[in-house]
Order: C-alpha cells, then structure tokens, then sequence
C-alpha cells in the first residue's frame, strides 16, 4: 500500500508544477527534437515523434521522477552512418534493437556500475554537457540580425529576474510568451522555430520497419545499436544522478535502464529515433517546478499537441527565447564551485574532471569522456592504495632466520614493491612472511608472492607463509604454483 501511494505522489503530488514545467519543456524539444533530426540525416518528425514516444512512455517505466528523456545529439550522432548508407527503416530497426540490449543491461543490474563513476567524472560531464549545450546554441548567434542579440538578451533578464515578482509561472514559459509578442508586434525579421523544419501536422501510426528479417539485417545495425545503447545509458544515469543531487532524492538505476530500454522500442516502432535522458531538458523541467512522472509525460503529450494541433503557432517561435533558455540551462548546469575547487580538492581527482571535460568537449562523445575518466579514477586510486604498502623485517638472535611482516594490499600496482622489499642473497635458513595485515586481491598479487617463495627456496631457505585471510588463502590456494612440481624450474625459465 505504501509502494502505490509513493507512486500515487509521483504522479500527483506536484500537479500544477509538473504541468506548467511540462509545457515549458515541450516548447524547448521542438528546435531541439528538429536540429536532432537535420543531425542523423532524417525528416525532422522522425525526432518529433521520438521525443513524444520517449517522454510519455518513459514517464511511467523509469526510474528517476521529473526526469526528461527524449532524441538526443548524442544518440543522433551515433545514427548519421547506418542512414546515410542503409536509410531510414534500419534506423528504426536499431532503435528497436537498442532498446532490447539496454532491458537486458537493467536485468542484468548493470545500473548498479554507475557507483564505480566518480564524483570527479560526474562533475567533468556536467560541465562538458553545459559547454556543449552552449556550444550548439553559437550558430543561433551568428551572422544574425542585430536585434536577434537583444533578443536573447531580452529573454535571459526575463528568465533571471522575473523570479523576484513570482515564482507561481515559470520564467522560461514567460520568456516565450513576451519575446513572442513581441517579435508579432514589431514584425520582426529574426528566425522562428519554422525556420527549423516543417512540423508533422498527422500523428504517429504504428508500423513494422519496411527491412528484411534475416541475419545480414541484423549484423548491419547490431554496432549501431550497441553503440546508442550504451551511449544512451551513460547518458541517462549520469543525468539521473544528477537530477538525484538537484532534487535531493533518489532512483532506481536499473529500472531507468529497462524504462529506456521499453520506450525506444515502442519509439522504432512509431518511426521514431532512438533517445536518452536530456541533461539539459532536466535541468529546465526542475529549474520550473517540475518534480514528478506527470512532467515528462505533461512534455511528451504538450509536444505532440503543439506539433499536430497548434503547429502554426508554435512555428512563430523567435529561436532567440528557446536560444536563451538553453543559455539559462547552459549556465545553470555548469558547476561555477568546481573552478574554485580545482586548487582546493586533491590534484588527482582535478586531473579526472578537468580530462573528462576535454575528451566530450573534444569529441562530443559522452561515453569517450566518461570512459576516459573513469579509467583515470581506477589507475589514480589504485596508484594511491599501492602507496599504502610496506615491509618491515627483523632477524633471529642466531642469524638463522627471518620473519617479514606484510602490511597493505597486494595487487597489480604494489607487486613489484612487494618483490623488492626481500632481501633473496642473505644467507639464512628460515623465513617467515606475516600476510595477516595485508589482503592478496588479484593473479599478479598470487604470481609476486610466488616469486619470493620459490627465489627464498632457490637460495636454500625453507619459507612459511602465515596470516592469510580466508578471501587471499582460496585465491592463492587456486593460483598460486609454488608447491607444485617442477615450480622452481619455471622460476629459472622466467
């Protein structure tokens, strides 16, 4: 009982702001959903339809409440090959065919990586996505006529200082609003949203994708669909985390991978493309007041009755008020506090935000930064626990034998220290090496401790090792080839 009126709130709790944010949202998808499209080479209701599709659909199988998902430039990008060379009807299939892999990567609890990500790269990928949400809003602002400027400048005092009279409406919708009328008024000769593309005036049909149902189909789009869906899903559960921060509530990962995973189905399904959460899109829905399932699904319903119904009206748009509303969640998005704390937080973890920044921005590719920046995370963090490592010795009153103590953790990065630490030419008979302080993790911590059993034997000393902890005792006792025949041999053969 409790379960349904949780989910009850999330879908109610908030209606009159998850209604207003959701209006805002669905005028700010339109130029986006259209510039999505012109990216992977298709008619822009191909976009249209997926940010309908997605939005609704993903409102009631995800995760994350007041989160919004729809087509994306980072899923687009990934698209514009398989059209150019094998057309719209394998995109729509490798639509379908990313959302299966990513339903499999929810049941197979692959949301719960997203805990191995850094607070580091998290802050590097905000920041790379605020640079490149203002980034695609430059060609808006370029070669324009002069009142486009004012414009926009006209809409960003709105956005800000409006607040301060109320915040009951969002200031974003009043933004749209006013620069509208005015653009109306004054007959202004800037670009409007129908400059973007032609507006689908039917709505979307169920269909089969129009491609044979063979094997070659399949290994065509298979990289493809692979490719979105993992781009996809790094998208979404970063944003998650981050709407997680915004909101100061949690969700749950691996539903918001099955939920992608469902909506981009039924998306290729509808001619749609595939899509992901929308950082940006988020941020302006929770910036307006809207924190439950009823605002994406609110966007998603209020696109498709603008496109379809009120198509003409929109397409009067001026690009300047969406252009300043992006600027807004440009600015907003980005963490100000991290170029402060650059000289106050730890080198290393400034080293992976600041390379996780340069390889999106670089290659406008969400998943090379974080997979850079995440790669940096692990080797800095092993680097330091390998730091965390000694030896020490001491010797019997009769010079016959020795006992080492071990203290921190055996593994690839500290393997090396530990071999070094032995002192192989002294001549005694007996060693002892204490493990009961340190803890064996991997095959090099196994292999290393092999090594200086059998290098103590091949100098005449008779080895003990004591201490092991039961985790290190199975994996040596599984790995480990220094009671086995012929071990010294393969000493001398290395």
């Amino acid at each position: 009982m409790n379960s349904l009126s949780a989910y009850r709130d999330e879908w109610f709790g908030n209606v009159r702001g998850d209604l207003l944010a959701g209006l805002v949202v669905a005028l700010a998808l339109i130029p986006e959903a259209i510039a999505f499209s012109i990216i992977a080479g298709v008619d822009p209701k191909v976009g249209l339809y997926a940010s309908f599709s997605i939005a609704v659909i993903i409102a009631f199988t995800g995760g994350r409440p007041g989160m919004i998902s729809a087509a994306t430039a980072a899923t687009a990008v990934l698209m514009v090959t398989l059209v150019k060379e094998h057309g719209l009807q394998y995109l729509l299939v490798a639509t379908i065919l990313a959302g299966v892999l990513q339903i499999a990567a929810g049941m197979l609890k692959l949301g719960n990586l997203m805990g191995f990500v850094s607070r580091s790269v998290i802050t590097g990928f905000v920041n790379a996505l605020a640079i490149l949400i203002f980034m695609a809003q430059i060609p808006e602002l370029v070669g324009v006529p002069w009142l486009t400027y004012v414009m926009v400048a006209a809409g960003l005092a709105i956005i800000y200082l409006f607040p301060h009279l109320t915040k009951s409406i969002p200031s974003p919708l009043v933004c749209i609003v006013v620069l509208t009328s005015i653009a109306l008024f004054f007959g202004m000769d800037i670009r409007t949203v129908g400059d973007m593309g032609e507006l689908p005036a039917t709505l979307p049909v169920f269909l089969l994708p129009d491609v044979p149902l063979n094997v070659e189909t399949f290994l065509i789009v298979l990289p493809y669909s692979a490719a979105v869906a993992i781009v996809g899903l790094l998208e979404s559960l970063m944003t998650a985390s981050i709407v997680d921060e915004l909101t100061d509530t949690g969700s749950d990962k691996n539903r918001e991978c099955v939920g992608q995973g469902t909506a981009n189905i039924v998306t290729g399904f509808i001619g749609g493309m595939a899509g992901c959460a929308m950082i940006g899109q988020s941020v302006i829905n929770v910036k307006s007041g809207g924190r439950g399932r009823l605002s994406c699904f609110a966007a998603g319903v209020f696109l498709l009755i603008l496109c379809v119904g009120l198509g003409d009206l929109v397409s009067i748009i001026p690009m300047a008020a969406l252009v300043a509303i992006m600027i807004m969640v440009s600015i907003g998005t980005f963490s100000w506090s991290s170029i402060k704390n650059l000289r106050d937080h730890p080198r290393r973890s400034s080293v992976v935000m600041v390379a996780t920044v340069v390889a999106v921005v670089f290659t406008h590719n969400l998943a090379i930064g974080v997979l850079i920046g995440v790669l940096l995370s692990g080797l800095f963090f092993a680097a330091k626990v390998a730091q965390i490592f000694r030896v020490t010795s001491t010797l019997s009153a009769d010079g016959r034998a020795r006992s080492y103590v071990v203290e921190g953790q055996v593994f690839f990065a500290s393997a090396d220290r530990f071999q070094a630490s032995f002192d192989f030419k002294e001549a005694i008979e007996t060693v002892s090496i204490d493990v009961s302080r340190s803890h064996i993790w991997d095959l090099t911590g196994v292999a290393a401790l092999d090594k200086v059993i059998l290098r103590f034997r091949r100098e005449g000393a008779e080895v003990e090792v004591i201490g092991l902890n039961e985790a290190s005792a199975t994996l040596v006792d599984k790995l480990a080839i220094h009671d086995k025949p012929g071990a010294l041999d393969q000493l001398s053969g290395h």
